[in-house]
């Protein structure tokens, strides 16, 4: 029994032994297979990376020789292109070095002849000063004969020309002085004028003018009868409403209404063409309507003046002087509109500032309001300018504005330079040809008579009245007048201009003599 447990044990024993051999056997041949596939994997990716390298070295050379081909063909480029800079500069420099041995051949010679030409002038200057010793002499010999002939010295003689020029200069400035008061004269009856002018401008009173009347179109002579009215109801409810008269005669299909206020004029035309197309004429309409116009004229007189001061740059104006300067779009001074005017003033005053290196700004805010006065001097007493100065000062403009638009007419002595350049601004837009209508012809023709003064002359080729007629540019023919002849030309020509015309200021009178030598290179 105990043999046979030793040899089942011994069995066993030997069975584990066996199994736990072939385990191992089994094991390190699993082990051996392993390393085997792992040293075929590492082959074979080494023979691929070799594979791999190969290629990139490949592409590294042939880029290699493709870049270097290149810089070779650059630079064969390059040197070729500096090669034929060489050769143009090699060629610029002979050309270069030709010119100046060309020069330099060409400056001896000129410097050969320059002597040559020296010495000739040298000569000739000897020549010169011989002739001018026996000229002097000669006219010693005639002053004296002339001395002994006319009896006086030469001391007596300049003497004696001195007295005629100081004749001849006395006797200018007395035409001077009668020419001032001639002047004076006409300045004062152009001035009592131009207050009688303003005077009746100004009245309010019952008359008919060509700018005190307004024309209403009518569709038909009977609308004639509707603005009537019954008894005359509508006409007379419409002239209560408007403060314009309405002047229904044998016109044909027209209605005229007269009052020299302008914007109740306006008020009472813009009315009556809306009652006209809406066929509702009676007083109670007629009432309704004027009142909705004047709502409308009241904001088209302050977008007026609000834009004026936006067209000049002025800010910070007061509304009630807006307003003023919006009702100066329906004023005119002898056909001139005085809005229009206003701007005109502005601007030339800021330009003479600027140029002046004054304030621009406030010369603008000057010139604009100078005439504010206008817009209310029918209904105050005084000249538009004091009338003005009031209404600056009470609205808050400062002493130097207020001053400028009290002196633009002289009402008050000026102060500053300011004051002046307003003066002046003011006349300019006034007196430039074409902006008053009445002084059109008279420029026109004073230009046409000094060029018809100066053509009278003879020797006269061309005359040009320019520069507003201030200046009278004369071209004179070369072979018939001397330069001499020339200053006694444009003495006589102002002569007769002062005594045929009557202008402002002076005019310039200028000559011109030219002689031209022509020849043609052929």
């Amino acid at each position: 029994m105990v043999m046979g447990y030793v040899s089942g044990a011994v069995v066993f024993l030997v069975g584990l032994l066996g199994g736990v051999g072939l385990g191992i056997a089994c094991r390190q041949y699993w082990v051996e297979k392993r390393n085997r596939q792992t040293r075929e994997q590492a082959a074979s990716v080494i023979a691929e990376a070799r594979k791999e390298a190969e290629t990139i070295k490949k592409e590294a050379i042939l880029q290699a020789k493709d870049t270097l081909f290149q810089m070779k063909a650059e630079f064969e480029r390059e040197s070729k292109e500096s090669r034929k800079e060489f050769q143009n500069l090699e060629k610029r420099l002979l050309q270069k070095e030709e010119n100046l041995d060309k020069k330099s051949e060409a400056l001896d010679k000129r410097e050969t002849t320059i002597g040559k030409r020296e010495k000739l002038i040298l000569q000739q200057e000897k020549e010169i000063g011989d002739k001018e010793k026996e000229l002097d002499a000669i006219m010693d010999e005639q002053r004296r004969r002339l001395e002994n002939l006319s009896g006086i010295s030469s001391q007596e003689a300049k003497e004696m020309l001195i007295r005629m020029v100081e004749n001849e200069a006395r006797h200018e400035a007395a035409l001077m002085v009668k020419k001032i008061e001639t002047e004076a004269r006409e300045t004062s009856d152009k001035k009592a004028k131009n207050i009688i002018a303003l005077a009746i401008q100004r009245y309010a009173g019952d008359y008919v003018a060509e700018k005190t009347v307004s024309v209403v179109n009518l569709p038909n002579e009977e609308m004639k009868g509707r603005i009537i009215g019954r008894e005359g109801r509508n006409i007379r409810a419409i002239e209560a409403s408007t403060g314009i008269d309405l002047i229904i005669d044998d016109t044909p299909e027209a209605v005229i209404l007269s009052g020299y206020n302008p914007i109740r004029r306006e008020v009472a035309r813009v009315s009556l063409e809306r009652l006209i197309s809406d066929g509702r004429i009676h007083p109670a309409r007629i009432e309704e309507i004027v009142e909705k116009v004047n709502l409308e004229v009241e904001n088209s007189i302050r977008e007026a003046g609000e834009q004026a001061a936006f067209d000049v740059g002025v800010h910070g104006i007061h509304p009630e002087i807006i307003k003023l300067l919006g009702k100066l779009k329906y004023r005119t001074s002898y056909a001139q509109n005085v809005l229009q005017h206003s701007r005109e003033v502005a601007f030339l005053c800021g330009i003479m500032a600027a140029e002046l290196g004054l304030n621009e700004k406030h010369a603008k805010r000057a010139g604009l309001l100078h005439d504010i006065g206008k817009a209310i001097d029918h209904e105050m007493e005084g000249p538009h300018a004091i009338i003005g100065a009031d209404l600056a000062k009470r609205y808050g403009e400062s002493h130097v504005i207020v001053h400028s638009i009290a002196a633009h007419h002289e009402d008050v002595p000026a102060e500053d330079i300011l004051a002046i350049l307003v003066q002046a601004a003011d006349a300019l837009s006034g007196a430039r040809p074409g902006a008053r209508k009445e002084l059109l012809e008279t420029y026109v023709r004073r230009l046409e008579d000094l060029e018809r003064i100066a053509s009278s002359f003879s020797g006269i080729n061309k005359a040009y009245a320019i520069q507003a007629g201030r200046e009278l540019r004369i071209i004179v023919e070369s072979d018939m007048v001397s330069d001499s002849e020339v200053v006694l030309l444009s003495r006589d020509i102002a002569k007769k201009i002062e005594s045929e015309l009557s202008y402002p200021g002076q005019i310039k009178v200028t000559v011109i003599r030219e002689t031209r030598a022509v020849e043609y290179a052929r």
